[in-house]
């Protein structure tokens, strides 16, 4: 992993993110912070040429967004709209809100549903990925939905946001999911996963937590990973600092010379 490859997702900040104020404000951080690149997500409403103007005005490149669950599914051509007003050549499905994974008819058609918001993308030189929790580890027809959903949609229409603390969470193995989504794995998120005094699972700075970076980014290098983007849900405290700590840990112990 290269720093140009590195990003801050937004989402991590979102709460400072509602304003064009509070946007400008967050990217001049970010920027000093080292990060070359955000994540759209969780911002707003700013209008999308004022998005570009403030992290163009920073030299912080859009690597990808975060589209509405709902539209990439019933409006794809919507949001296919909005990622190419910011520039960006990447976005993701985020959650399938409002989804029964127990119901194996509507599996069955969310999968053609993503599948052709993929090709509409795709047609238009945008990737679609999907973003993962840890429900997609639900088990279904002997594996598990997240299985289930890169298996019946095609490799060119549908790419993986894989998220580190949410595989470990859902009971996977990070590293031996970037191998098993090779030339398919668009985009890492890099979350490290934690646990408190009272024996619960908590969001951790890189570093912090329990999971190899080393062996996942390696993983994800070798499937052709493109972006690594830095992501806390939930931080202890300021979560600029949380973005810092996860910085320097990364520039310290995962960036190549």
């Amino acid at each position: 992993m290269k720093l140009p490859q590195l990003a801050a997702q937004l989402y991590t900040v979102r709460d400072f993110c509602k304003t064009a104020a509070g946007l400008a404000a967050t990217a001049k951080k970010i920027r000093e912070i080292g990060y070359p690149a955000v994540q759209v997500s969780g911002i707003g409403p700013i209008p999308d040429d004022e998005v570009v103007r403030i992290m163009a005005g920073e030299g912080l490149t859009i690597c990808a967004t975060h589209e509405p669950s709902q539209s990439i599914l019933d409006t794809p051509e919507q949001a296919l709209e909005r990622v190419q007003r910011l520039g960006c050549t990447q976005t993701a499905y985020p959650y399938p809100g409002g989804i029964d994974f127990t119901n194996a008819a509507v599996i069955e058609s969310f999968c053609e549903k993503l599948d052709r918001a993929g090709a509409i993308f795709r047609k238009a030189g945008v990737t679609l990925s999907y973003h993962n929790h840890a429900i997609e580890f639900m088990p279904f027809r002997g594996a598990t939905v997240l299985d289930y959903i890169f298996a019946h949609t095609a490799r060119r229409n549908l790419t993986a946001e894989l998220d580190t603390y949410w595989v470990q969470f859902g009971g996977g193995d990070p590293v031996a999911w970037c191998a098993k989504l090779a030339g398919r794995l668009s985009v890492l998120h890099l979350k490290d996963y934690g646990f408190t005094t009272e024996n619960k699972p908590v969001f951790a700075e890189i570093g912090r937590g329990n999971l190899d970076f080393a062996r996942i980014i390696a993983a994800a290098e070798n499937s052709g990973c493109r972006w690594f983007v830095v992501e806390q849900d939930t931080c202890p405290g300021d979560p600029f600092d949380s973005l810092r700590l996860s910085f320097e840990y990364i520039r310290q112990n995962l960036l190549e010379n």
